[in-house]
């Protein structure tokens, strides 16, 4: 077999096809979360802070003070940028929680897909058809079945 048709065949099944699908949905779905942490989230928790712009709050480490990240960034001052690290580790809490929330939901769907089902009944020795296991002859070949 030849090496691209050997590929097409991996790129063409379907779990890659998932996979790239829900690469895709995972990044639309980060994008999502990260407007939410930034947009929604850390205002309100900036005012009850005291009025903290978390995306602003760093550390200028070498360099000219500055009032602004974007304005130390511009300067080229080295610094410590803690608040888009706390931003960014909303984010990752809110990503992770949620995907914990769709495997525990996979998972309850998994543990009731597979309750093992009563055997009600069991071969015949003779013909090997099923019959009810309270079945003393086999109801296709009139064998006696014992226990």
């Amino acid at each position: 077999m030849s090496l691209s048709k050997e590929f097409r065949e991996f790129a063409l099944t379907g779990s890659v096809l998932d996979l790239a699908v829900g690469v895709v949905i995972g990044a639309a779905f980060g994008k999502i979360v990260d407007s939410l942490v930034k947009d929604i989230l850390m205002p309100p928790i900036g005012l009850l802070t005291g009025g903290v712009d978390f995306a602003n709050a760093f550390l200028v480490l070498k360099g000219a003070p500055a009032a602004t990240l974007a304005e130390a960034q511009a300067k080229g001052a080295v610094t410590l940028n803690y608040g888009l690290f706390i931003n960014a580790l909303v984010t990752f809490v809110i990503v992770a929680f949620a995907i914990f929330l769709m495997i525990r939901k996979i998972n309850a769907w998994r543990r009731r897909a597979e309750v093992p089902v009563a055997v009600t009944t069991r071969g015949c020795p003779e013909c090997l058809s099923d019959i009810p296991l309270g079945a003393r002859r086999c109801r296709y070949c009139a064998a006696a079945v014992t226990g």
